[in-house]
């Protein structure tokens, strides 16, 4: 009688579990996801409870909200993308490049929740030493003796020195270090880092303790492991940004206490992470002046609007294909709006090579911006100069119009504190700025009236 198979396949994308390799998973219809691991015959700790009190139905008109008070990590742009602070009992997946300072800013979290909010705080490595993560720690300024350091990778035992201390806030950096000894799959696999996740899971939510996990992401920037560990956490935070640029954005992919539309910008200092109060004045220094093909244009994250700068580079192509390069925005985007410009303006971009570059890094694909890229791509193939104190916005449609985009009346009243004397925008919306005062307003309908501007 054949022996049975001690090994199982497992979908990278969803966790779905297969007896044998299949090229599409049945559950996410993902191709080419699935990882052949070993089965495991030791019972899995996904059954195991662990509650303060044992649990009963409760009615929804008897649960108290009293005491459902955020934390507040006093870096008020963590604050922001978290929702106003940390919930108790969430569970935070952080993941980001290597490098871009991920446990720099769990650090700084943790010396502000020791320190200024004297919350106990326990800090779990299991990539490091003690004497290493202090050096870092000493480099963002002292700690007091609310903060604990523990280096440990068995979940077992992390599970007992958590229970023991009952910190409020713990802090697990990282997840693909982290081994379940139930589990027979090495460290980092998918049967591992789904099961650590979920022992973490019931701490979090059994003992009220908030728990902030560190994620490695692959290749294509998403947090490596099963897609399935982003739908167990309540929070996932993206850290992204160019790891020798200064600047870092912190992104909110899911929020279960709050907005996932939030951003926080940071810059990166010898002393750690400094919080950028102001995101438009800081993009936008260093903005050439007299030079064409740039514009300046306002996108809106969640609530808040940050003023960036466009830049569009034409030159004669030299092959017959001409070159189309974007950085910082959609490619494809980008080709929808050069075709429009050739259908409707008649103007030859076909014999020019179109390079568009978000000034400063940032990743933005609103629709806002396509009224900013059509004039940079204009001033650049006219050689004309825009006036620098000029700011344009609005969504261009297929037929040439320009439409309408939300918090117009919040993106005006953000150049005008910057020190912006025009701004050109659709004419749909002038009806919400018409009692704005201190800087000119244009609106345009399309593209026709867009070119008598320049």
């Amino acid at each position: 009688m054949a022996k049975g198979r001690d090994t199982k396949f497992f979908c990278r994308e969803c966790g779905y579990e297969s007896g044998k390799w299949l090229g599409q998973c049945p559950g996410c219809r993902e191709w080419n996801t699935f990882v052949e691991e070993p089965a495991g015959n030791k019972k899995s700790p996904a059954g195991i409870s662990i509650q303060k009190e044992a649990s009963k139905p409760t009615l929804l008109k008897d649960i108290s909200m009293e005491d459902e008070e955020r934390i507040n990590t006093n870096i008020d742009e963590l604050d922001r993308v978290l929702g106003g602070g940390i919930v108790e009992g969430e569970l935070v997946l952080v993941g980001g490049d290597p490098g871009i300072g991920k446990s720099t800013l769990l650090l700084q979290m943790c010396r502000n929740l020791a320190n200024d909010v004297q919350k106990k705080v326990l800090y779990i490595s299991g990539e490091e030493s003690l004497k290493q993560v202090k050096l870092r720690a000493l480099r963002i300024g002292n700690i007091d003796e609310h903060f604990q350091l523990f280096c440990e990778t068995n979940l077992n035992r992390i599970k007992e020195v958590v229970t023991e201390e009952n910190p409020d806030v713990v802090i697990i950096d990282s997840i693909q270090t982290m081994i379940c000894e139930e589990v027979t799959s090495s460290a980092g696999s998918v049967s591992q880092v789904r099961e650590s996740t979920n022992i973490l899971l019931q701490l979090a939510k059994g003992l009220g303790i908030a728990i902030f996990i560190v994620g490695h992401v692959t290749k294509e920037g998403v947090v490596a492991g099963p897609r399935v560990l982003e739908h167990m956490v309540d929070t996932v935070l993206y850290f992204e940004g160019d790891r020798h640029a200064a600047y870092r954005i912190l992104r909110a992919v899911k929020n279960r206490f709050g907005s996932t539309d939030e951003i926080g910008v940071f810059e990166m200092r010898q002393d750690g992470l400094k919080e950028v109060a102001n995101p438009s004045e800081y993009m936008l220094q260093g903005r050439p002046e007299n030079a064409s093909g740039t514009i300046t244009s306002c996108s809106v994250e969640g609530t808040r609007p940050i003023l960036i700068e466009i830049q569009a580079l034409l030159s004669r192509t030299n092959f017959g294909l001409p070159r189309r390069t974007t950085v910082g925005t959609d490619f494809n985007r980008v080709n929808l709006l050069i075709a429009v410009l050739e259908k409707k303006l008649g103007i030859k971009l076909y014999e020019n090579d179109v390079y568009i570059n978000i000034a400063g890094g940032l990743k933005i694909n609103e629709p806002a911006l396509d009224l900013g890229i059509v004039l940079a791509i204009i001033s650049g193939y006219k050689d004309k100069v825009i006036d620098s104190k000029t700011i344009a916005f609005g969504e261009i449609g297929l037929s040439g119009e320009v439409r309408n985009v939300s918090m117009v009346l919040q993106r005006v009243q953000e150049a005008k504190k910057l020190g912006f004397e025009t701004c050109i925008m659709p004419e749909a919306s002038l009806e919400t700025v018409k009692n704005e005062s201190g800087i000119k307003i244009i609106g345009v309908k399309n593209l026709r009236d867009l070119m008598k501007l320049i």
